[in-house]
């Protein structure tokens, strides 16, 4: 029987498990990278484990999250970060250099290698080939330290591509269209692998677009083979020599199959407030909008900007608009600069903003109250944009440009010609906002700015946890939800006791205080909790102010492996009807002792009812989760 792509890779690094459908594995990390805002944490929880020094093939640590500075915290993380990849290690992407995946994608991502980063949107790249996977920062701290990374040996599904794309649809409507199909939660254990004729017509860039999005769906990462259009892009970026050969085979047998025929799409949109709330953008036309945002980690690429500057070119946006732009990198800028259609952009009156992620996570440029703002971002979140009375949509960069230029919503196909865009056959490559890694490591003192706080205690799970349900919550609940990003809360991710007092303001602003004064409790909720960002913060926040279960329908994957490597206990309703029967503020007290069965007793003692739960741990997981914890468990693990 041949082989799927994810399979080959997978079974290649497997540390232990068998290579079946749905048992659990453990992996070899070969890279990993993290990001400012998740990276801070991640690097404390590093120095935690006590390895003197990196024991991955490559480690990277981008600033590109938190570049608003507006007092010393982000600036003083930013020097935390530089002494700590001087001293392990790593690789130091500087502020301004550009987005993380797209850096990466640019001059780090090998074909057949394993990726691990602090960042759900990590599975770019797959678009060069790799095994590429959004993680809590935690993991990616143990992947550093040479533990094997956890997971379910994942479906992988068939996405079968055929056709080309017509003019104005772009990679932004492929991925689309498969959340249009399969929505925030239908590749959950998934992964979604791209075959077919289709994927000859898509460069690099525009297949890491695909795989980037691919995260809304829930799947645990998205790959493209290594053919020749990746050893192309490779050796455009003076990196031929790492180019392999990596594709399915003819036989290999897939668990299901989606066929997407390109030159049957058309123009598509997110709307408010779910990238699965797909529509055509015929359905929403004529809509006033008033911001439109290009960039992000998943449409700031040199063929994107080029496109939207194409289009603009000789026009100016609307004088109810405002369009800004946020490169991907200082690569894309320079042949922007040097092309000249950088000034296209500009002469049309766009905004052009730092190579950063910028107003993707509310750092920054949030729109008015109650706009429509139109962005070629991965996520439209309530809340996420800045302003929580905006609607945000979700496009290509050209359905945002077009319809910067006319105001209101439009479908691009009605501007007319498309613009011609030429790539360059070779890259403009300067790695010098890049610092490698430092010889002389043992002198280098690691710098700590006062808003740098030590991490929690993690204390062993104890045979039963009583307390009240401090807040009740409905389906898709995601890590925006429960910890905000945002100027204002992002520059704490190294202080602990201060973002706390954030978890769940868009929800429940009492919900900090309250949990503290109950001395911890617990969160009931519904289908897919936990979607979205990795952010361990959404799971490490809440154990500081006490949350000692998360009771659910069903949880998101990168979130219910957060909850485990920080000690609170990820539960499930046997019968999801049972959601109904408890309310806020029900005191609750759950037997533990029978967890290794599979099945837990819940005791509402308020309603005086008996409730079963259930889990999908590993027996890995339940011993992280008995220590406490993922921090002493290595520890453990390593003393012993």
């Amino acid at each position: 029987m041949g082989k799927t792509i994810t399979e080959k890779i997978l079974e290649q690094h497997l540390v232990e498990g068998k290579s079946e459908r749905g048992s659990d594995i453990s992996i070899k990390i070969d890279q990993t990278l993290t990001q400012d805002a998740t990276g801070t944490m991640a690097y404390l929880q590093f120095e935690a484990i006590g390895i003197p020094y990196i024991q991955t093939e490559l480690s990277v640590s981008y600033v590109d999250h938190n570049t608003l500075q507006t007092d010393f915290k982000n600036p003083d993380d930013h020097r935390y970060l530089q002494s700590i990849a001087a001293k392990y290690g790593l690789y130091f992407s500087r502020p301004g250099n550009g987005i993380c995946h797209q850096l990466h994608l640019e001059r780090f991502a090998r074909p057949g290698k394993t990726l691990l980063g602090s960042d759900s949107h990590t599975p770019t790249g797959g678009g060069v080939g790799m095994i590429a996977i959004g993680a809590g920062g935690l993991d990616v701290a143990a992947a550093m330290a040479g533990e094997a990374f956890y997971l379910k040996m994942p479906k992988v599904v068939n996405i079968h591509l055929t056709g080309k794309l017509p003019d104005f649809v772009s990679a932004k409507d492929v991925i689309l269209e498969v959340l249009r199909r399969i929505g925030v939660k239908g590749a959950v254990n998934k992964v979604l692998e791209y075959t077919g004729p289709g994927i000859k017509t898509l460069s690099v860039p525009e297949r890491g677009t695909i795989t980037n999005m691919g995260t809304e769906t829930g799947a645990t990462t998205s790959i493209f083979p290594s053919d020749e259009i990746t050893k192309d892009f490779l050796i455009a970026q003076e990196r031929g020599e790492q180019w392999v050969l990596l594709e399915a085979d003819d036989d290999a047998v897939y668990d299901e199959t989606i066929e997407i025929n390109l030159s049957e799409l058309v123009p598509l949109v997110a709307t408010p407030h779910s990238p699965g709330n797909v529509k055509t953008v015929k359905e929403v036309e004529g809509l006033k909008v008033d911001q439109v945002c290009i960039g992000s980690c998943t449409n700031s690429t040199l063929r994107d900007l080029k496109i939207s500057a194409n289009i603009l070119k000789g026009k100016t946006i609307s004088e109810y608009t405002v369009l800004t732009i946020s490169p991907g990198s200082r690569q894309v800028v320079d042949h922007m600069i040097k092309s000249g259609e950088m000034s296209y952009l500009i002469e049309a009156g766009a905004r052009i903003l730092e190579n950063a992620c910028g107003p993707c996570i509310g750092m920054g440029l949030a729109p008015k109250s109650d706009a429509v703002t139109l962005r070629t971002f991965n996520r439209n979140f309530l809340g996420r944009s800045g302003t929580k009375s905006a609607q945000a949509y979700l496009v290509s960069p050209e359905t945002a440009v077009v319809s910067a230029i006319s105001g209101k919503i439009t479908d691009p196909r009605t501007f007319g010609a498309l613009p011609k865009i030429d790539m360059p056959k070779k890259f403009m490559v300067n790695d010098n906002m890049i610092i490698p890694p430092m010889e002389g490591k043992e002198s280098i003192e690691i710098v700590r700015g006062p808003n740098i706080k030590p991490l929690p205690e993690f204390n062993p799970l104890p045979d039963k946890l009583e307390g009240e349900v401090l807040l009740k919550v409905e389906d898709d609940i995601t890590t925006d939800h429960i910890m905000p990003a945002g100027a204002k809360i992002l520059p704490l991710r190294s202080n602990i006791p201060e973002i706390s007092k954030f978890v769940f303001n868009l929800v429940d602003p009492t919900f900090p205080d309250r949990s503290l004064e109950k001395q911890g409790g617990f969160i009931v909720g519904g289908d897919n909790y936990g979607q979205g960002s990795s952010r361990e913060h959404a799971a490490i926040a809440p154990k500081y102010l006490g949350l000692k279960a998360v009771i659910v329908k069903s949880f998101a994957r990168i979130h219910l492996a957060n909850l485990v490597n920080f000690g609170i206990v990820p539960l499930t309703f046997e019968n999801k009807e049972d959601y109904i029967k408890v309310e806020q503020g029900d005191k609750f007290q759950i037997d533990l002792t029978t967890i290794e069965s599979g099945k837990v007793a819940l005791k509402n003692l308020t309603k005086g009812m008996e409730i079963q739960l259930t889990h999908s741990l590993s027996e890995t997981e339940l011993k992280v989760l008995k220590a406490g914890g993922k921090l002493p468990f290595i520890k453990q693990k390593h003393v012993n």
